[in-house]
């Protein structure tokens, strides 16, 4: 998936608060618990209850796909494994009378038409880089093996029954026309005016949003932080901060069970490609042309992050280099990494937590979520009636809570703790600074059902301590991020059954 696909005219930050608008509807209960924005996605304790890792006005959820560095394009033959069924059009490809089929995936088939139209969008975006794009053959491979780990993903959120349904995707669509200050038809007018027909927007859109679900429940629920681990981080950035660092790969890619012969081969060639970019060859379009690594149509641009959030072999491989050198090899699991050094930026000094005073609110909700069969027409409802209980004084929220609440607070009786500002989604946090202490709100819906919301205390609390640590858990969170995301990646490429068609 492209995520510059979320309005094409952002600016990259503009995106990532898009996404973290789509994670925060996406998110299910083990990353948002029915209400929390996901800042700290499977940070090694429950969410509900994790500040969030700064002040932003939206939380950053870790980025999907294109951040993983060192995310690879497996190699172009098919693995071993037996032929499925006869394969078939998938949900979104359409195939039409005289459209070749390119690649098997599975069951699944991507089409002539779908790869043209994805190698048009890959030229654009290369020209809006000035990067020159690499010859018309290899890019459409390039291309297709990018089609090609995406369609295994969503294969495997279909079989996982992730499903984002339209009532989901316009509140999406909402959400980011609200974060770029514009309306729903606005957006649309941008979006079309930038060649994008709509509803193809908003099919790329579901994708988008799928693929960051399944990604929650396989790679980012998996990684767990200890308390211990926290406190060595901070321990290890009291005396000074990181610098920080823009890389560029180019990684040529060792398939697992690879022979020493091939493994051989493959150095060699990193070797060769190697040769080239200190040789004078411009190191973006050699990227583009010759890397496996899935920010290669970006010219191999991995982006900026502090030094403590690239790995370690990355930043040891950079240590002795000025801005605009390149790295010798170095060898990871998945192949050979040729890395440069785009900038560094040396942060100052490392202090420790800054006073940071809040209001926050204790609260508790009830949720009652939509379903197949419960309509948010009877949702709301049903939560108008629970209320009438509570505040004619024949029920407790609590006991209310216990009995009807579809979130994992129930059990406390939709206890939720001390909220500090923009913890939880916009749509719940304005009716809850809405509610003197004691009072019940009328039924609110958020991305996430219908909600009444009771408001216990209000107090001013310094979260400096508390805000540093989060900072600190999504660093870590980010450090084990990228290689669980690529080995997970990896598998399902690996273990697909690929046939390309391209020279047939």
């Amino acid at each position: 998936m492209m995520v510059s696909k979320v309005l094409p005219s952002m600016t990259k930050a503009t995106r990532g608060v898009a996404l973290c608008c789509l994670a925060a509807l996406a998110s299910g209960p083990a990353a948002a618990q029915g209400l929390r924005l996901p800042g700290e996605l499977g940070g090694g304790g429950p969410s509900l209850t994790a500040p969030q890792a700064s002040p932003a006005p939206a939380p950053m959820a870790p980025a999907p796909a294109p951040t993983a560095p060192a995310m690879t394009a497996p190699a172009m033959t098919a693995p071993a494994a037996p032929a499925p069924a006869a394969p078939r059009a998938s949900s979104g490809s359409r195939i039409q009378l005289g459209d070749a089929i390119v690649a098997v995936v599975n069951t699944d088939v991507i089409t002539r038409r779908e790869l043209d139209t994805r190698v048009q969008a890959a030229v654009a975006t290369l020209a809006r880089q000035q990067i020159t794009p690499p010859d018309q053959k290899t890019l459409e491979r390039q291309v297709l093996e990018r089609m090609i780990v995406e369609k295994t993903q969503l294969q495997e959120a279909a079989q996982s029954g992730i499903r984002i349904d339209d009532m989901q995707l316009d509140r999406a669509i909402s959400r980011i026309a609200e974060q770029n200050n514009v309306s729903v038809s606005q957006m649309r007018d941008q979006i079309e005016r930038d060649g994008l027909p709509f509803s193809v927007y908003r099919e790329d859109l579901r994708q988008e949003v799928t693929l960051l679900r399944l990604r929650e429940r396989a790679v980012d629920s998996q990684i767990q932080i200890s308390e211990p681990e926290i406190d060595a981080y901070l321990a290890e950035q009291h005396e000074a901060a990181p610098a920080e660092l823009t890389l560029s790969q180019i990684l040529v890619r060792v398939p697992e069970g690879s022979s020493s012969d091939m493994v051989a081969r493959l150095r060699r060639k990193a070797e060769d490609l190697l040769g080239q970019a200190r040789g004078g060859a411009d190191f973006a379009r050699l990227a583009a042309a010759s890397s496996d690594g899935e920010e290669a149509l970006r010219g191999g641009d991995l982006g900026t992050r502090p030094s403590d959030r690239w790995p370690s072999m990355f930043v040891d491989a950079v240590a002795q280099l000025s801005p605009g050198g390149i790295s010798e090899i170095v060898q990871s699991g998945n192949g050979f990494h040729i890395i440069k050094l785009v900038d560094r930026k040396t942060a100052s000094g490392g202090a420790g937590a800054a006073a940071m005073p809040v209001q926050q609110t204790h609260a508790r909700h009830i949720l009652i979520r939509t379903t197949a069969v419960l309509t948010a027409e009877q949702a709301r409802d049903r939560l108008v009636n629970i209320r009438q209980r509570i505040v004619q004084g024949g029920s407790s929220f609590a006991d209310m809570a216990r009995q009807y609440s579809n979130d994992a607070s129930a059990p406390q009786g939709g206890d939720l703790g001390w909220l500090s500002p923009q913890e939880t989604v916009p749509e719940f946090e304005r009716a809850m600074d809405a509610l003197q202490p004691g009072q019940v709100s009328e039924p609110v819906q958020s991305p996430f059902g219908w909600h009444l919301i009771q408001v216990i205390e209000r107090r001013t609390q310094d979260v400096g301590r508390e805000r540093q640590r989060s900072e600190a858990r999504q660093t870590l969170f980010q450090r084990k991020l990228d290689q669980a995301y690529e080995d997970w990646a990896r598998e399902l490429r690996d273990k697909a059954y690929v046939e390309i068609r391209l020279d047939r």
